[in-house]
């Protein structure tokens, strides 16, 4: 999903969808640009996404493999118990 797609969203929903809040986020960006900024300085190529994006990409993914991981422990214990009762 797009930032500016998602932008317009309203706090619980971003909140759900990225893990944290639209002032986090804001200040996530604050400090990625200024450590983009110390980077670029000596040089370099611009970025294909935006910071905002490379961020949502980041929230995103982190957020899916804590649910992959959720998922595959809750699996495991499901399995055992199964297991344990036969």
């Amino acid at each position: 999903m797009k930032f500016d797609q998602i932008k317009e969203l309203k706090d619980e929903k971003f909140r759900r969808l990225t893990g944290v809040r639209k002032g986090t986020f804001s200040k996530m960006v604050d400090i990625l640009r200024k450590a983009d900024g110390l980077k670029k300085s000596k040089g370099g190529r611009k970025n294909k996404l935006n910071l905002e994006e490379q961020l949502l990409m980041v929230l995103e993914y982190s957020n899916n493999v804590g649910n992959r991981y959720n998922q595959i422990n809750f699996i495991t214990c499901s399995t055992a118990m199964l297991i344990s009762l036969n």
